[in-house]
């Protein structure tokens, strides 16, 4: 029986179950807007839980990668930051992928008048999101 690699096959499966949520969040909520979403408790269950396991997987995926490297980080922020600049992304760009951990916190502690903030801010990031993910997929053994 081959060797299994752990880290390895943990990023793939990160990186397929994101896929597959971004997948369903363009599918069935990229339209909604701040009313749609304030007016439909349900609706904001499904696109909170949505663009919280997002972020939570892509938190994991950049833990796993530092950690392969032997690299600790204090925070999830710290995490997203480290490895959006071990992958070549400018300060800026690590300043924005290192806030969505706080946008996770705020989805997954329900914090009410900010979990819209958190959906918002995937929607206008999603582009550097997915660049990190290539960047990840692309990323050599």
């Amino acid at each position: 029986m081959p060797e299994f690699n752990y880290a390895k096959g943990r990023i793939t499966d990160s990186l397929q179950f994101i896929a597959t949520e971004i997948k369903e969040f363009e599918e069935d909520y990229s339209t909604k807007i701040w009313k749609d979403y304030k007016e439909d408790r349900k609706l904001q269950k499904l696109m909170d839980r949505t663009i919280e396991n997002i972020f939570t997987a892509l938190i994991e995926i950049c833990g796993t990668i530092l950690t392969q490297e032997g690299i600790s980080a204090e925070s999830y922020a710290q995490a997203l930051s480290e490895c959006a600049q071990r992958l070549g992304f400018s300060e800026e760009e690590q300043e924005i992928l290192a806030k969505i951990a706080m946008q996770r916190n705020r989805l997954a502690h329900r914090y009410l008048n900010f979990r819209w903030q958190a959906i918002d801010m995937f929607i206008k990031n999603k582009l550097l999101i997915l660049k990190l993910l290539t960047k990840i997929s692309e990323k050599p053994e």
